[in-house]
């Protein structure tokens, strides 16, 4: 059961309205990093979660207060909309840099919201749940929260020197510190998980059940140019499971075979068989590359 509280977690009164700030902060919103995806994910992550009941409740109470900075986002972007017409949208355009790259406002503020917050992102692209992780795997999960919580305070503080404006700065920084509480959180749960069922996920699938390929699995391959990478931790130190130590390989060689396909069934028309029809592709490339050396 979810309950509506009318008071926002935390305070937001802008200073003046801002049309291109608002359409910004949609990133944040309903971008891919946005409040929704950590609001989605963790919300489902905790309905489907199994096991011990202190990961759920800590999964139900941050998902919850994820809804709380939705709701104070579109408050935010209101505020920062009050007062705007189509005439802002013109102003805007007169600028060629805002033009450009800003775009102006969004039009759909006027023309969809009636200047309110949308589920977008800041180029109008709709939410998408195919954003969020909730795979049933806690380890899994809660290094995709860990990340999400990464780059979501990554944008707001992007946001953040975007405007001199102190009261939307004031919900960034309330922002900014819960969105660090969080990522203590997941990497207080991950290392938690980690002691319990070691580094790999999943962690029932074992490097012994990985059988002749086993060994594979302590080999860097350098497959670029350049041998800089030979410099990490990850190339010469050791597995972090105590499984082996890395191996790094300058030149590895391919392993398997050259594939070979089989001709397909006429009624598939790739025309392979058709009269002349491989010597005239082979003839036509030849000819190309002829006039190429001409």
């Amino acid at each position: 059961m979810f309950r509506h509280q009318k008071e926002l977690q935390f305070e937001v009164n802008v200073d003046r309205p801002d049309p291109q700030l608002a359409r910004q902060i949609q990133e944040v919103l309903g971008g891919q990093f946005g409040e929704m995806t950590v609001m989605m994910q963790y919300l489902f992550q905790g309905f489907n979660c199994r096991g011990e009941e202190k990961y759920k409740d800590m999964l139900m109470d941050i998902g919850t207060e994820e809804i709380g900075h939705v709701e104070m986002l579109c408050a935010l972007i209101s505020q920062l909309l009050d007062g705007a017409s189509p005439d802002d949208q013109a102003e805007a355009a007169k600028d060629p840099a805002t033009a450009a790259i800003l775009g102006g406002m969004n039009p759909q503020h006027l023309i969809v919201s009636g200047l309110g917050g949308l589920p977008t992102n800041s180029n109008g692209v709709p939410w998408n749940g195919s954003y969020i992780v909730a795979s049933g795997n806690l380890l899994a999960d809660m290094r995709s929260n860990l990340h999400a919580e990464t780059q979501g305070r990554l944008q707001v503080a992007r946001l953040y020197h975007m405007t001199k404006d102190e009261g939307v700065r004031k919900v960034f920084r309330k922002m900014l510190a819960r969105d660090r509480y969080h990522q203590y959180q997941w990497m207080a749960a991950i290392d938690e998980l980690e002691q319990k069922n070691g580094v790999i996920v999943p962690a029932t699938f074992s490097a012994k059940d990985e059988l002749e390929a086993e060994p594979h699995g302590l080999e860097f391959w350098d497959l670029s140019e350049g041998n800089e990478s030979s410099q990490g931790k990850w190339a010469t130190g050791s597995a972090p499971d105590g499984a082996g130590d890395f191996v790094y390989l300058s030149d590895p060689a391919p392993q398997g075979q050259k594939p070979v396909m089989e001709i397909p069934d006429k009624s598939l028309y790739h025309d392979l068989d058709a009269p002349g029809g491989v010597e005239k592709v082979v003839k036509k490339v030849a000819d190309q590359i002829k006039r190429k050396i001409e």
